[in-house]
């Protein structure tokens, strides 16, 4: 069987309200996934996980940083009926909210919305996004993303 290698990017979008911080999640197959999807030709990885998160969930961000990246094959066919073997890498990057409503997400996706983080990393389907969206929470948990964040919107205002 043909083996063919894909690179794709995602994000993890989050917001504070009311002192809780919630992520975006999206709901594809009955699962409960990260917004992510193919690096186009001449794209960016963190370009490409800003479109996709905007495609998926209907909001646009900022990324903060980086979560790392996540491999995983399984078998589909190609586009003549040849059954492949895909392995996958798929980078992720945490992002900042900036605007945007869930209800926008595109026809592919059956569902968006946003969750409280502890609530999205127990809700998750797959093990390895569960882990990233724990990479997230700790990050977001740190002093240095809070202080980086804060640097940001002042500057930002002024």
């Amino acid at each position: 069987m043909r083996t063919v290698r894909e690179i794709s990017s995602g994000g993890i979008v989050y917001r504070r309200r009311k002192g809780v911080t919630e992520v975006a999640v999206i709901r594809v197959r009955d699962r409960w996934c990260l917004p992510k999807g193919r690096v186009e030709e001449g794209e960016g990885l963190q370009e490409t996980a800003l479109r996709e998160v905007c495609e998926e969930t209907g909001l646009e961000g900022k990324v903060v940083a980086k979560l790392g990246d996540i491999t995983y094959r399984y078998t589909n066919k190609s586009k003549e009926g040849e059954p492949i073997r895909i392995f996958k890498r798929v980078y992720f990057y945490l992002i900042r909210f900036l605007k945007g409503d869930v209800a926008r997400h595109d026809e592919e996706v059956e569902e968006a919305c946003w969750l409280p983080i502890e609530v999205a990393v127990r809700n998750l389907s797959y093990p390895t996004e569960r882990e990233t969206m724990r990479k997230a929470r700790t990050l977001l948990d740190s002093s240095s993303l809070k202080r980086h964040s804060a640097a940001v919107r002042r500057t930002h205002r002024g």
